[in-house]
C-alpha cells in the first residue's frame, strides 16, 4: 500500500497550525531532504514526520508492532520492516537508499548501540544521514513495552565531533520539558515564545536549544 499524498506548504501549514514548531521543523526536514528519491526511517513510530516529504520510495522500520501497524493504518511510508533498529545493518547493503534517517530514535539506545546505528546508517545511505534527538539527555518514560524510554542524551558539541552539521529545534530548552511539551502557560505564550527563540537565536545556537536536527553528508 502506498502512502498517502503528501501535501504542499500552504495545506501543511493548515494541517499543523497552531503547531509552528513542528511545521518549522518539517519544513527544515523538506530542505534538507530536497535532493533524495529514497529514504530509509528507522525506528518510524506511527506518524513519522517522513509522511510530509516527498520521496519515490520510503520505507517506515520501527520494532514496536502495534506502532508500526499504525503507522501502516496512516499510510506514512511505502513499505514497512519490522525490525530493532540495532539490526538494519544485517537488512540493507551499501547505499540502498539515499538518505537514512532516525528522527527521536538514538535518544532510546545506549550510547554504544546510537554509535553503532550511525555507523551502519553511513553505509546504508548514498547521500545523506538525519538524526532528530533531544538536545542533552531528557527523562521520558515507558508504558506499555512501547519503548519510549531514553536511555541516552546526546549534545550539539559532540554530534559535530561526530561530523554532523547541527541547527537548532523547537526554541530555546528552556521552554520544554518530557517530549518537548511547553512548560509557559497558556500554551499560545510559550508556543509563541518558542519560535520567537528559534529564529532569533536558538537555530544558529543549538546548544541552547530543545532539540537538534544532525545532518552528515555521505562522503564523496
Amino acid at each position: 500500500m502506498s502512502r498517502v499524498a503528501v501535501p504542499g506548504t500552504a495545506r501543511l501549514f493548515r494541517m499543523l497550525f497552531p503547531q509552528i514548531a513542528v511545521f518549522t521543523y518539517i519544513r527544515a526536514l523538506r530542505r534538507v531532504l530536497a535532493d533524495c528519491s529514497s529514504c530509509l526511517d528507522v525506528g518510524c513510530g506511527a506518524t513519522s514526520p517522513v509522511r510530509f516529504l516527498r520521496f519515490e520510495y520510503a520505507v517506515g522500520l520501527d520494532a514496536h508492532p502495534p506502532t508500526l501497524k499504525q503507522a501502516r493504518i496512516l499510510q506514512t511510508h511505502d513499505d514497512y520492516l519490522g525490525i530493532p533498529a540495532q539490526e538494519i545493518g544485517s537488512h540493507f547493503g551499501e547505499a540502498s537508499f539515499d538518505c537514512v534517517v532516525a528522527l527521536d530514535l538514538i535518544e532510546h539506545l545506549a550510547k554504544d548501540e546510537g554509535y553503532a546505528l550511525m555507523a551502519a546508517m553511513e553505509r546504508i545511505a548514498r547521500k545523506r544521514i538525519v538524526l532528530f534527538t533531544p538536545n542533552g539527555y531528557l527523562p521520558q518514560h515507558s508504558h506499555e513495552g512501547d519503548l519510549q524510554e531514553h536511555r541516552s542524551g546526546w549534545t550539539a558539541g559532540e554530534l559535530r565531533r561526530l561530523g554532523f552539521r547541527v541547527v537548532g529545534m523547537h526554541g530555546h530548552r528552556l521552554l520544554r520539558g518530557e517530549e518537548h511539551r511547553l512548560r509557559l502557560h497558556p500554551r499560545a505564550l510559550g508556543g509563541a515564545l518558542a519560535v520567537a527563540s528559534h529564529h532569533l537565536y536558538t537555530r544558529a545556537h543549538p546548544e541552547a536549544a530543545a532539540a537538534l536536527l544532525c545532518i552528515k553528508e555521505h562522503p564523496a
